[in-house]
């Protein structure tokens, strides 16, 4: 058998990144599918951003993850965006290639929906209006990506207007306003309803907006993964809904990057999802 002439290396890129699940979830993959690699986590500054990235390469670094505060920075760092990255104004994966030469592309909205088709196959994206909590790049992903499955309305809410306002500027039409204190109308007929905001987090303010509106047959997710089951999530199956959490996403996003990186798509099954949980 060949070896290797470098051991291929990836990571993830944030601050603070000590609490990341991501290491834990490439490194199972990495033994499982027996493949010569390591992934790690890499604590980079703001400041020190540029810089790592023009080392990496040099390091035998093959790709890395992005997460806060850098994933829209690195944008303007990359050599090559791809349009969805573009769109969603972020970049959750980097590749660099050969050449060194930093390749960014967004995956968030991809697992996304790898997520609600897995644990909720029977969801119909064109059943009716998704309603979404939240303005921020996790928002702008999920959009991206219903708009690409065919839900035919996004009504969306945020604390601070301007921000959704400004995402309907980006995304058109298809986006509805509605103020704060008006979030618990928009629930009305939605048949995918997501939270994309922090509320309801470990150690965050909890999600208070209430949920009479909902309607039985809504899909409803929450991208917060700690705690796994959100209250968020506990009122809406109490309302008879489907819900999904958060960690799918997390374990779809993480896959195309792991195939570029070590050359191997790996499976997101029960397993994998025990693994992270475990670590």
């Amino acid at each position: 058998m060949t070896e290797l002439a470098r051991i291929p290396l990836a990571g993830v890129i944030g601050d603070p990144i000590a609490h990341s699940r991501s290491p834990a979830l490439h490194g199972y993959w990495l033994q499982r599918y027996g493949l010569k690699g390591h992934y790690v986590p890499l604590h980079i500054a703001q400041q020190d951003l540029q810089q790592a990235l023009e080392v990496l390469p040099k390091l035998g670094f093959v790709g890395a993850n992005v997460t806060i505060p850098h994933k829209e920075a690195v944008l303007k760092l990359a050599d090559v965006v791809t349009d969805r990255a573009a769109l969603i104004g972020a970049a959750n994966t980097l590749i660099i290639r050969a050449d060194g030469r930093l390749h960014a592309d967004n995956t968030d909205g991809a697992g996304f929906i790898a997520n609600l088709r897995q644990n909720a196959p029977q969801w119909t994206p064109s059943a009716g209006p998704a309603a979404i909590f939240g303005a921020g790049g996790a928002a702008r992903a999920v959009i991206a990506a219903l708009i690409e499955v065919g839900v035919p309305e996004i009504r969306i809410v945020n604390r601070t207007r301007h921000r959704a306002e400004a995402l309907r500027a980006d995304f058109g039409a298809k986006l509805v306003v509605v103020d704060w204190v008006q979030a618990p109308s928009m629930l009305e007929g939605a048949a995918t309803v997501v939270n994309t905001t922090s509320l309801g987090m470990a150690g965050k303010s909890d999600f208070r907006v209430p949920l009479d509106a909902l309607e039985k047959s809504a899909l409803v997710t929450d991208l917060v993964y700690t705690p796994l089951q959100t209250q968020f999530l506990i009122d809406a199956a109490a309302k008879g809904c489907t819900t999904v959490d958060g960690l799918g996403m997390l374990l779809h996003q993480a896959a195309p990057g792991f195939e570029r990186w070590f050359g191997h798509r790996p499976e997101v099954d029960a397993a994998t999802r025990q693994a992270v949980l475990s670590a």
